[in-house]
């Protein structure tokens, strides 16, 4: 039989609730307290026509830290009344995944609604314990919702992203960020609204703008300002180093890692210096790898520039020894160096059409035999099959051009731009191909 609570359970749930940082306790009860996040819960959006349906299905959420996610799972399980088991990726296993689908089987052979099960970080689950959920996700036993802050198409299993609604959460604004910080300081039974402590509105400002949509966050440094504050005052300073550094949560190894890449090379190809060094800067604050960064400027010399500057390469190999025989800090100054300079070079990629369009053309059409006065003629029996028979030695030309035929067929894959050092080499290359028509006999 079971006893109705006593005055010491109150006690100690009082005590757990206090002891829960401000962004927990400020977590929202109901899903009209919920902030953000209108692109999927406004009126008429689908994961909003799913909730009022009863109908929630399998959904997976994506999105940076702090968006949001673990909370709207919590208020799912509210708003359809369903129950709610929740386990980490971290710290579960096969075996705590297969318990727990048990108990839905259980639960729903007993007439119960179909429960929900939150998976947090599911993109640290292995391949097998994804594979185990996919049974009873598809039979419909239990509705699945995975959070993950890495780019699920990368992270999540195919099979079981196919049987889930995807929904990518945003970063919240600046004045979303706001209107929590001010509920913060105003609630004075889940919030900070007990003490006497006052905030500054330019802190407030800053803070909701400098935690980079991340709601917990902006909320943990606002409890650590307040709670810290020795005069009863919260300044914009003192938030400013309550908020720590910005770049803490750099993944290296995620999607900062390859969105700030992309976001550098696109840069550098649309010839922006300044937005070039910026996601440099952004990549070096987090962490990122240098011999990485070099290799990426490498490439892109020859992918983007290529002979419209032919000292792109150089410089760029010059750049990677630099950094491997001088490391971080310095480095940063020959990155930076290479990065300006690779923005501002004339650009071509013409090099890169050119092998892409010669391999495409091996692999797709008939192979082009190579033509018999081309062959090798230095070995025995050579001469008897007619190699090199006819081959005009080039420096024995005028201009060293010998008109004769190269490939056998007519095929153009090279094709220089008309800027930069390239613009130079469409001039020769057209007179050259002037004098290798005469091999077909044909004139200017």
């Amino acid at each position: 039989m079971n006893q109705p609570p006593s005055l010491f359970d109150d006690a100690e749930a009082d005590n757990l609730a206090s002891a829960q940082p401000l962004a927990a306790r400020m977590r929202p009860q109901r899903l009209t307290e919920y902030v953000g996040q209108q692109h999927i819960l406004g009126e008429g959006k689908l994961l909003r026509r799913m909730i009022d349906a009863g109908r929630l299905g399998s959904v997976i959420f994506s999105g940076p830290p702090g968006t949001g996610k673990t909370t709207l799972a919590h208020l799912l399980a509210i708003e359809t009344g369903s129950q709610l088991r929740t386990l980490s990726a971290v710290s579960s296993g096969v075996k705590d995944v297969r318990e727990v689908l048990a108990w839905a089987g259980d639960l729903i052979a007993s007439g119960g609604p179909r429960p929900l099960l939150f998976i947090d970080e599911i993109h640290r689950f292995s391949k097998s314990q994804q594979d185990a959920l996919l049974p009873d996700v598809e039979s419909g036993v239990v509705s699945l919702i995975g959070a993950t802050t890495s780019n699920p198409y990368f992270a999540v299993n195919g099979a079981l992203l196919s049987r889930s609604q995807l929904f990518q959460l945003e970063s919240l604004s600046p004045e979303d960020i706001e209107g929590l910080i001010r509920r913060a300081l105003a609630d004075s039974n889940r919030g900070l609204g007990g003490t006497s402590v006052t905030v500054d509105d330019d802190a407030i400002t800053y803070l909701s703008q400098a935690c980079e949509g991340d709601a917990r966050r902006a909320l943990s440094a606002l409890e650590i300002a307040v709670r810290s504050s020795a005069d009863g005052s919260v300044t914009r300073d003192v938030v400013k180093e309550s908020l720590g550094s910005r770049l803490g949560g750099y993944d290296a190894g995620g999607d900062d890692h390859y969105n700030l890449t992309s976001a550098m090379i696109k840069s550098i190809r649309g010839s922006d210096a300044d937005a070039g060094v910026y996601w440099l800067a952004r990549m070096l604050e987090g962490g990122e790898d240098i011999r990485f960064l070099c290799r990426r400027l490498v490439i892109l010399a020859s992918e983007d520039i290529g002979n419209a500057d032919p000292q792109a390469l150089p410089i760029a190999v010059a750049a990677m020894q630099a950094c491997e025989f001088v490391g971080l800090p310095e480095a940063q100054l020959t990155l930076s160096q290479t990065v300006a300079y690779l923005a501002l070079a004339p650009k071509s990629n013409a090099a890169t059409v050119a092998i892409t369009s010669a391999r495409r053309d091996v692999r797709e059409n008939k192979i082009i035999p190579v033509p018999k006065h081309l062959r090798d003629a230095h070995y025995g029996g050579a001469e008897k099959l007619g190699h090199g028979e006819g081959y005009q030695y080039s420096h024995n030309a005028e201009d060293g051009i010998a008109a004769q035929d190269y490939l056998g067929v007519d095929r153009s894959y090279y094709v220089p731009v008309d800027r930069g050092f390239e613009a130079e080499l469409k001039t020769r290359m057209d007179k050259i191909k002037q004098i290798l028509k005469r091999s077909d006999g044909s004139e200017d």
